[in-house]
């Protein structure tokens, strides 16, 4: 069966990126159309990642950029139809998802959003209202508050917790960014921004407010040192790390006397941490 799988994929990402050379002219094509309604049901049974776990990364991740430029070709193909009753005006290859009971993912009422070619596992939480963008994987016992976003190709792993207002970042182009990726047990505080590609390790804590991006340095005063992106990776939250809204003094000229934001890693995780935590299973 695994065999069988590989050889479906490999097949798929061929095709993939046969049509998405094709430019244009590829809407012409019904070939292309199948390739990518394929692309999308793998997208949201999970079984297709736009990017996964991979220990022989240094990074520990893979990206499938054909899987991106798959996504972008879906968008190529579309055309404008009303969806749900002429509520919305989109591409038509890009409908509303709709759940059933059996898909064990817990969507209360309330105006939430869920785009077709977004993957959601048994036990996510979503609170209205929300938005989970195509690509997009959120794995199992997650649980995605009220006005959260999740963007195109973000990788939101198990038991994470996304606070009220909780923006994660959505990349498409270019194709061979790094998504944003948040890894199991990670818990991101409200009104908190994760973009860029930045890459939240496991059981991290994002304190309210905290903002990160590829060009934002963070202060790990318990290790003394800071953390960057680098040219070859994105930014990289330690596990356990605790990251607090901060600032530091400028020391320059005229500039005397001001501050620029900048994440903190105050601590790393511990049973307090954890004890915090404990309300979140209470409510799933």
């Amino acid at each position: 069966m695994v065999e069988e799988q590989v050889k479906q994929v490999s097949s798929l990402q061929e095709r993939i990126e046969h049509w998405f050379a094709q430019g244009p002219a590829a809407a012409q094509e019904r070939d292309a159309l199948d390739a990518f309604y394929e692309l999308r049901g793998m997208l949201e049974s999970g079984e297709v990642r736009s990017a996964a776990p991979d220990a022989t990364s240094p990074l520990g991740w893979r990206v499938n950029a054909w899987v991106k430029r798959g996504i972008l070709l879906g968008f190529r193909l579309g055309s404008m139809v009303t969806i749900d009753g002429g509520a919305f005006v989109d591409k038509h290859t890009y409908p509303t998802r709709v759940f059933t009971v059996d898909d064990g993912v817990r969507i209360v009422a309330g105006g939430s959003s869920v785009r077709s070619g977004a993957f959601l596992a048994k036990g996510v939480v979503c609170v209205p209202p929300m938005w989970v963008n195509a690509g997009a994987y959120v794995d199992e016992g997650t649980m995605i508050d009220s006005h959260a976003l999740v963007g195109s190709c973000a990788q939101v792993g198990k038991r994470v917790h996304l606070s009220a207002a909780a923006q994660v970042g959505g990349v498409l182009e270019p194709v061979n960014a790094n998504p944003v990726i948040l890894e199991d047990d990670v818990l991101v505080g409200g009104n908190s921004g994760v973009y860029e590609g930045t890459v939240v390790r496991t059981g991290a804590v994002l304190a309210a407010g905290t903002i990160l991006t590829r060009g934002t340095p963070v202060y790990d005063v318990v290790n003394d040192r800071v953390i960057r992106a680098t040219e070859e990776q994105p930014l990289v939250i330690p596990s356990g790390a605790v990251v607090v809204p901060g600032s530091r003094a400028i020391h320059k000229g005229s500039m005397e006397g001001l501050s620029v934001y900048t994440p903190i890693i105050v601590k790393y995780r511990d049973e307090k941490t954890d004890l915090s935590t404990v309300l979140e299973d209470l409510l799933r």
